[in-house]
């Protein structure tokens, strides 16, 4: 039951913003749900995902800056973009999304989602 509220949560994102690829991985790096085109490694894809967030986690504690929100990654074609689900999960995307702002209120409601189902 869980399983299908969050594939229709990745699912409803996808229909709202332009996303490529998404998943919802535990804070460990464990995938729970993804869409994710079969070229890319889900796995790896949501161990990396969580180490880049919990990097920058450790970093931003490490200078007293508070937790981060998101972290963005570009590259010279698309966006990475990982937040925080809770304290169980998190939220990443693949993007080429031109308007950030609206991209960023739908993974935050998305999010928010996620941490209510789990």
């Amino acid at each position: 039951m869980r399983k299908e509220l969050l594939d229709k949560v990745l699912s409803e994102l996808k229909n709202v913003v332009s996303i490529e690829a998404s998943a919802i991985v535990t804070r460990s790096g464990l995938l729970i749900s993804a869409d994710i085109p079969q070229q890319i490694n889900a796995e790896t894809f949501a161990a990396m995902s969580a180490t880049i967030l919990g990097a920058s986690e450790t970093a931003t504690r490490e200078m007293e800056k508070g937790t981060p929100k998101r972290v963005v990654v570009t590259t010279e074609k698309e966006i990475i973009i990982t937040m925080g689900a809770g304290e169980k999960a998190l939220l990443v995307c693949i993007t080429s999304e031109p308007n950030l702002g609206l991209l960023f209120i739908e993974l935050e409601k998305a999010a928010a989602k996620v941490k209510k189902i789990l």
